[in-house]
């Protein structure tokens, strides 16, 4: 994947690196606990200089590009998804992370806002479809919130969800959810946001 997103297009001509190099360094830098200045120094030891501002205008800048480009490489997810929400601590601001897991426990998508209502549900609910590597979907879990019924009726409405859609309220098949209570995806999502870690 890595290589095609490279080729096509030479979506990194007119850099001052090989778009090889700035991958690596933007995929480093979202997947792992990585500041700017860690991966200059990683970048030092493999005998190129790389200063840290240039990485941080890589990940600002390429990241979204890269993010568009990867998308039809992403695996379909199933049918069935289970939806939820965290209260957590986002650069000194408290923020609800809503996230979706398929049922086979593969997260897909995840959103911040900084309140939990319908028009939040909404917005999230509308997001996760839109990705081409999504399937129709047959079943949302979600917990008893009330701002889920109403944003899914709304939803369904406008027609952006299909009347076969059906939507759960109970907490049980989230617990795939719940069992990353300090998990992966929330880690990764304060790598993708917490830039002043330079």
């Amino acid at each position: 994947m890595l290589l095609e997103l490279i080729n096509s297009n030479q979506p990194f001509q007119w850099k001052h690196f090989e778009g090889e190099i700035i991958l690596l360094c933007v995929r480093w830098y979202l997947k792992y606990a990585l500041s700017y200045r860690n991966l200059e120094e990683m970048m030092m030891e493999r005998g190129l200089k790389v200063d840290h501002t240039t990485i941080y205008k890589w990940v600002i800048i390429d990241d979204p590009q890269i993010e568009k480009r990867s998308r039809k490489y992403l695996k379909s997810i199933n049918d069935s998804w289970r939806v939820d929400k965290r209260y957590i601590k986002v650069k000194e601001k408290w923020k609800y992370l809503y996230r979706a897991v398929d049922s086979n426990g593969e997260t897909f998508d995840f959103m911040f806002s900084a309140k939990r209502d319908s028009l939040a549900a909404k917005r999230f609910l509308t997001k996760v479809p839109k990705a081409k590597h999504n399937k129709q979907i047959g079943v949302i879990n979600v917990d008893k919130n009330a701002a889920y019924s109403i944003a899914f009726e709304k939803l369904k409405q406008a027609r952006l969800l299909s009347n076969e859609c059906e939507l759960r309220q109970s907490k049980y098949p989230n617990n795939i959810i719940k069992q990353d209570c300090f998990g992966r995806l929330r880690n990764s999502a304060f790598h993708t946001i917490d830039f002043p870690k330079r």
